[in-house]
């Protein structure tokens, strides 16, 4: 993403420096303007200035580091270490990590008079609106030690809850690869022979063994073609994934997926409720909280929905109209959303929701190999059928025309 260096006035007056990344100078003003900072003016840096290691350079801090990152923050925050003495001393600690190069920018930053959350905002690749919103609050209301344990709490469960699911997905994906590789090595190396052997015979072959023996020699044939045609297709669809019509296409589908769709909906609600619960409960407004929560969901297709339930409010709707025009949640979650907005207690009742879908997601990973299990053997079942009887009923013929 491009480095911007900008020139810019706070409310005070006071002249500020500094530097965002952001896609466009447009983007980098509406950030400013947004933390109450009026622009002077923008430039592009061709080359960051940080003179790091390859990989501080290049990576980005992962979601641990940032865990790490914000329960250190809230232990110094707590014992009433200063921002900018806590900030160098975690620098320090982090010396040969991407995290230290973030760190002393935002250290620089603070030095030239900004606030943390305004700091934090010109890394928007690190630190999520999410992230530099419930700080703001925190500064605002002289609790940021908290604003910290109340981020690494939601980023530590965010985490469990990303690897419950790739644990549960391992399983199946490895059983797919393993047939897929079989089913090539056999088309490609096996069948050949029994080819042969029946060519020489010359007896009539059953459909199915047509079948597979025009597939193994298509295969044997053309494999470069087949590699080649390969790569352009995965290349192809990763470039269209990137795209924003194909990134939401692609996350609509997943959610309709049999079985890991179901997991996937109920861990982006968890994910939905939890965040828009930390986010009412630090004080953000109800519309900037729906902003926040449509990015952190990390799917285009459900951001939308929730953009979509941010304008209902906007146009004076209740929240569980839009909510229920949306489609995402079940009645007994509507409910608990309707009794939240009539006892002004909706932080408190989003929360039991978010851990409503987190049980059934934590008991549904635990679960999916004894669903995926049956579903599997009938595919490797039939798969085995299909060859077997290619192979083996030709076999049978052979036999006959011996005897």
């Amino acid at each position: 993403m491009p480095l911007f260096h900008y020139t810019a006035r706070n409310k005070q007056g006071t002249r500020l420096t500094g530097e965002m990344q952001a896609r466009t100078r447009q983007e980098v003003a509406r950030q400013l303007n947004k933390n109450g900072i009026t622009p002077i003016e923008i430039n592009l840096v061709k080359k960051p200035r940080a003179s790091v290691s390859w990989r501080g350079r290049f990576e980005t801090p992962n979601p641990t580091e940032l865990i790490t990152f914000s329960n250190q923050m809230f232990t110094l925050m707590k014992a009433g270490v200063p921002i900018i003495r806590a900030l160098r001393s975690l620098a320090k600690s982090e010396h040969h990590s991407s995290l230290s190069i973030i760190l002393s920018n935002i250290i620089k930053n603070l030095e030239m008079g900004q606030t943390l959350s305004t700091a934090l905002s010109h890394q928007p690749t690190v630190f999520s609106n999410f992230f530099v919103n419930i700080i703001r609050i925190g500064e605002n209301t002289g609790t940021l030690d908290k604003a910290f344990l109340r981020i690494a709490k939601y980023l530590e469960l965010e985490k469990n809850t990303r690897e419950q699911i790739k644990a549960a997905l391992r399983y199946p994906i490895i059983v797919i690869i393993g047939i897929s590789i079989a089913i090539v090595v056999a088309s490609v190396v096996v069948i050949p022979k029994f080819a042969a052997i029946f060519a020489q015979a010359k007896v009539d072959l059953p459909l199915q063994t047509r079948i597979i023996l025009a597939v193994s020699d298509f295969m044997v044939a053309s494999w470069p073609t087949l590699l080649i045609g390969s790569l352009i297709i995965g290349v192809a669809i990763r470039l269209w994934l990137h795209t924003q019509r194909g990134r939401y296409q692609w996350d609509k589908f997943k959610l309709r997926l049999p079985i890991i769709g179901r997991i996937i909906t109920r861990a982006l609600l968890g994910r939905y409720a939890r965040v828009f619960s930390v986010t009412l409960a630090s004080g953000i407004p109800l519309i900037e909280a729906l902003t926040d929560v449509a990015q952190a969901v990390d799917n285009a297709y459900m951001c939308s929905l929730i953009l979509q339930m941010r304008h209902g409010i906007e146009r004076g709707e209740t929240l569980t109209h839009t909510a229920q025009a949306s489609g995402l949640f079940t009645p007994l979650i509507l409910q608990m959303i309707e009794v939240g907005e009539e006892t002004g207690k909706i932080d408190s009742l989003l929360l039991q929701v978010a851990e409503v879908y987190e049980r059934e997601v934590d008991y549904a990973t635990k679960n999916l190999s004894v669903l995926i299990e049956p579903i599997l053997l009938v595919f490797i079942g039939v798969m085995v059928l299909i060859l077997a009887l290619g192979v083996f009923l030709p076999m049978w013929d052979l036999v006959s025309v011996y005897k």
